[in-house]
């Protein structure tokens, strides 16, 4: 598999974010590997999804199906049926690029081949228009709400307009504000997940003004503020949003249109309200 894949495998493993049904500390993913049939892996105290990462990598193809098999075992989460499909669909989110899924045959998990096809994907299709947030109800600093807001419309007006390259854009600086705002309302949750972003030379975290967008979609993701689908489309927007530079679009021959542009706006509006739930909940 792909080191990419091999990656987020070890996300589910970690349990790094609500999205999954189990959080795995250093102890438990020694456990968890010993139960998968592999007592070599003792977790060292390192970086705990790059230790599995590691580990995952020098594994062989038949080695790879014992842990994947473990991980969607109804054992592995006591029978717990929530936690249960949270395995299994976060496992296959993971997988579908690689042409294969997990299922179950009563308690067993087996492999099955899938066809792979990103021309039309399914998962756009479940993301429905969704109304803009009270933005000024959500506490953000003052003027914020009212700025975003603005952009909201002013988006709606561009994909309105055929204005597809200016809509993402303002699309993507709408998604960073509300991401910058959560952040700044939740500064201990933030600064401490694992991939946020650190000083080169001091080996602090920056400051929330430095963190990029693709730096705070991941944090978002990694704390269960956004989902796994959610993250992986709001990634595809940034790299949209970089169009804003015309050398960029240049380099890239990247003209966004009209699919490309509602696709993005139906992302960003999920993301949107994902983020504004969790800021009246903080």
């Amino acid at each position: 598999m792909d080191e990419s894949t091999l990656d987020r495998i070890a996300e589910i493993i970690c349990g790094n974010g609500t999205q999954y049904p189990v959080y795995r500390s250093s102890s438990q993913l020694t456990a968890f590997f010993s139960r998968a049939g592999f007592p070599r892996f003792v977790h060292d105290g390192s970086t705990r999804q790059r230790w599995v990462l590691d580990c995952l990598k020098v594994c062989t193809r038949e080695e790879l199906a014992g842990i994947l098999k473990r991980l969607a075992s109804p054992r592995e989460y006591a029978g717990d049926k929530e936690k249960i499909a949270q395995a299994l669909k976060a496992i296959n989110e993971a997988t579908y690029v690689e042409g294969f899924r997990v299922r179950l045959v009563g308690i067993e998990p087996t492999f099955e081949k899938v066809e792979v096809n990103y021309d039309t994907p399914q998962e756009y299709e479940e993301l429905k228009p969704q109304p803009p947030p009270d933005f000024l109800a959500l506490n953000l600093e003052p003027g914020i709400g009212e700025i975003l807001g603005e952009r909201w419309a002013e988006a709606q007006r561009c994909v309105d307009a055929e204005a597809y390259l200016a809509a993402i854009i303002i699309m993507g600086s709408l998604l960073e504000g509300l991401l910058l705002g959560i952040c700044q309302r939740n500064p201990a949750m933030a600064n401490a997940c694992s991939c946020s972003p650190k000083d080169s030379k001091t080996g602090k975290i920056k400051h929330f003004a430095e963190w990029t967008l693709a730096e705070m979609i991941d944090v978002a993701h990694n704390v269960g503020w956004l989902g796994l689908d959610i993250k992986r489309f709001s990634h595809a927007l940034r790299s949209f949003r970089n169009l804003v530079h015309p050398y960029e679009q240049m380099a890239t021959r990247a003209n966004p249109d009209e699919d490309t542009s509602k696709i993005s706006w139906l992302v960003v509006q999920a993301a949107v309200n994902d983020l504004a739930n969790v800021l009246k909940r903080s």
